[in-house]
């Protein structure tokens, strides 16, 4: 691979990058706010909103791991923890400092919508990790037993798996510190993991788009994947 194309693959993975960074900060962020889905009238999801940007980690996560590998996969999921740890740190100064009168928004509000998201990413980010870590293995997995081949075997399975473990570990944790009442635990859980389950099916022809538009523009072959990047 040339310069150029060295250049424009390093572009291309520093926008995923920002793209995975903030849907994993914002999804921390706004999770207070409910809402149910009832799509046809099948099945009614109760669910977080913060749940929305969350799915669209595992797919850059795995698109990541298919094209620039399993050592690029695991530094943007590193990266992401810091960024989370670092929200921390300014809701926890912002929360601190005194609102004036004609403040818009009033230390009661504020405490309220982001009073518990130091509470929220904490427990977030522990069972971020522990997720992230799983899809990826189970990702390099499925792909070095199929060869290279079966995109959607990987993309499927690892996140399955993973979205199970993120799901079940979050509103564990957020259950045990309070955040959320123990008697939502069983309906948040499956409405949260089916829901997921749900969008990573509907992901795999963007996954497929992806990997084709890459092995297509770096001329990769099944299974290879891009080892040097110019910044």
């Amino acid at each position: 691979m040339n310069r150029k194309d060295q250049a424009h693959a390093s572009k291309i993975y520093m926008i995923l990058a920002a793209l995975f960074i903030t849907s994993l900060v914002v999804s921390n962020l706004i999770f207070q706010k409910f809402f149910y889905w009832n799509p046809w009238g099948l099945f009614r999801f109760e669910i977080s909103v913060g749940i929305l940007p969350y799915p669209i980690t595992f797919l850059i996560t795995d698109i990541i791991s298919e094209i620039y590998g399993k050592k690029k996969a695991n530094q943007v999921v590193v990266t992401g923890i810091f960024a989370s740890l670092f929200s921390i740190l300014i809701i926890f100064v912002a929360a601190k400092t005194s609102a004036i009168d004609s403040s818009p928004v009033s230390d009661v509000v504020f405490q309220n919508v982001f009073g518990l998201s130091p509470l929220a990413v904490l427990a977030s980010m522990l069972a971020y990790l522990m997720a992230q870590l799983i899809d990826i293995r189970v990702f390099h997995f499925f792909k070095r037993a199929t060869h290279g081949k079966h995109l959607w075997l990987r993309n499927n399975f690892s996140t399955f798996s993973s979205q199970f473990v993120d799901t079940f570990a979050v509103i564990l944790l957020l259950c045990v510190f309070e955040v959320l009442p123990w008697t939502l635990f069983g309906n948040l859980l499956l409405s949260g993991f089916l829901f997921k389950v749900l969008i990573a099916a509907i992901d795999t022809p963007f996954f497929y788009l992806f990997v084709c538009y890459f092995r297509k523009r770096f001329h990769l072959k099944v299974g290879e994947e891009i080892k040097e990047l110019h910044f």
